[in-house]
């Protein structure tokens, strides 16, 4: 079980490992181990989620996910399968961390009376600005 917060947990499970082949440096072993980890994690039917976690994770990946809802994280930055494997599990942790912390509400409020009178002032100057670039100024007919 993995903790992602006191009161969410997965289940390794729930994931889907597959190994291939890494780009980058490697020496001899690049073309013969693979490496390289793609995670698959379905974000629509895990049970260890919430349904507000998950519709914000939905919301937060968005064009990321499979049409299947699968969310496929790719490591390839280490050498070894097992840290790899580590880092593609991390980046699936702080994806549902961020999803995981509500976003505040939005509290009203109304202008203060000295921002309405900059605004009031500044069209103020703007209209001025536009009466003098006219060829015949008003009052001038």
């Amino acid at each position: 079980m993995i903790e992602i917060t006191p009161d969410i947990f997965l289940d390794e499970i729930e994931m889907k490992f597959t190994f291939i082949r890494s780009p980058g440096p490697g020496g001899q072993n690049v073309n013969k181990v693979a490496t390289g980890v793609q995670m698959r994690f379905n974000v629509v039917d895990s049970p260890s989620l919430p349904e507000a976690v998950r519709k914000r994770l939905l919301a937060l990946l968005g064009k990321k996910l499979t049409l299947a809802g699968e969310l496929v994280i790719r490591a390839t930055q280490y050498r070894t399968q097992n840290r790899n494997k580590q880092a593609a599990i991390s980046r699936l942790v702080l994806l549902i961390q961020q999803a995981a912390v509500p976003p505040k509400k939005r509290k009203k409020t109304k202008p203060t009376l000295a921002s309405k009178e900059r605004r009031l002032e500044k069209k103020k100057l703007h209209a001025k600005n536009k009466s003098l670039r006219q060829k015949n100024p008003k009052g001038d007919h």
